[in-house]
């Protein structure tokens, strides 16, 4: 495939907000939980949350701008705002600028708050604002007016693999020259009818996640967003790199193909289910990270792996895996160390044998 540039990357998750506190998380091995309410009225509890702040979104826009605009959508814009902040193209013109969101959950809490308004005042006194901003494609459109990108603008939802089949978009919008640029992110937030769920599917809550011991349960749900300027491999400095190659299948037709030697990002992020197929596709001798206990588990994890994947390149080095990581005689846990000139591969599977891949590496060839 034709390489793209990565030239900028916005962050906000509940290890903070922008790359520096991504960084920060990355040396340190720690980020924040918080506590994320669940059931309603006297049923009402709390459940361990990677928690997303967007209160920095004042720093780009004026409060009136974004009054009516709900939490999901305000998580997308100051992504987006970060990225366009970081290639440094603010006050560049957007004409020609896509925009494309990945989402698994969408605007979860604004559609049940619209549900909510539903059965309590009948259908012609339900919210209009809530309805709004319920719309799954609402996100992706208040990026583009506020931004004043006119070029395409699209939301792809297909749970844990939206962030692979969103790429797969943006790199052809930019291959067929429809745009000089996309504006790409992966976005999720949570609430309490996910923690509600996530309490009566996997009981005993987890304050620790160990995503890379396969056979155990420790999902900490979570919500942020993930941000990136791509451009035409050809034509962008690719600062975080050249993303060279996306692989998106059924594991049944053939898994994916990543080079020997690189560093190997998996997307298990604590959940038994998923994780037990990584074990068979992890190559041998391969140096192996999972990030999630930085930033938890949601359907659009592998946006951050990919800025973490961006932020290794830039760097030059290896951050370490966080919390426990078990022996393996086959590969081994990432620990801190200089890159070199290997590529950063990401790998996500899911429950039903669908595998998504990305390969960033320094040159657009």
């Amino acid at each position: 495939m034709t390489a793209l540039a990565i030239e900028g990357i916005g962050v906000v998750g509940g290890f903070g907000c922008g790359l520096d506190a991504l960084r920060q998380a990355l040396d340190s091995g720690f980020s924040p939980i918080g506590a994320l309410k669940t059931g309603p009225g006297e049923e009402e509890g709390s459940r361990p949350a990677f928690l997303a702040e967007s209160s920095q979104l004042e720093a780009f826009l004026p409060k009136r701008a974004f009054r009516r605009i709900d939490h999901f959508a305000r998580l997308a814009l100051l992504g987006s705002h970060l990225a366009l902040q970081d290639a440094g193209r603010l006050e560049e013109n957007r004409q020609r600028l896509g925009v494309v969101i990945a989402t698994g959950y969408g605007a979860a809490r604004t559609t049940f708050s619209f549900l909510d308004s539903v059965l309590d005042d009948g259908d012609t006194c339900a919210s209009p604002t809530n309805f709004s901003n319920s719309v799954h494609n609402a996100a992706a459109a208040h990026v583009s007016i506020l931004l004043g990108a006119t070029g395409p603008s699209l939301t792809v939802s297909q749970f844990e693999m939206s962030v692979f089949s969103a790429l797969l978009t943006a790199r052809q919008w930019l291959l067929e020259k429809r745009v000089d640029a996309v504006l790409f992110g992966g976005v999720d937030e949570c609430g309490p009818v996910l923690g509600y769920c996530h309490e009566r599917f996997f009981g005993e809550e987890c304050k620790e996640m160990t995503p890379l011991l396969f056979d155990r349960q420790s999902a900490v749900v979570g919500e942020g967003a993930a941000f990136f300027l791509l451009t035409r491999g050809g034509e962008g400095a690719g600062r975080y790199g050249f993303l060279s190659d996306l692989g998106f299948g059924r594991l049944s037709a053939g898994g994916p193909k990543m080079p020997g030697n690189a560093l190997l990002l998996i997307g298990a992020d604590g959940h038994a289910r998923c994780g037990a197929g990584y074990g068979a596709l992890v190559p041998r001798g391969a140096e192996v990270a999972a990030y999630a206990p930085l930033y938890g588990s949601l359907p659009v994890g592998s946006a951050f792996d990919l800025a973490v994947a961006g932020l290794t390149l830039r760097e030059g080095r290896v951050f370490a895996q966080p919390g426990p990581a078990p022996e393996n005689v086959l590969w081994r846990a990432a620990s801190p160390g200089a890159l070199g000139d290997r590529p950063v591969c990401g790998l996500k599977i899911d429950g039903e044998g669908v595998f998504g891949s990305f390969t960033v590496q320094h040159g657009p060839s």
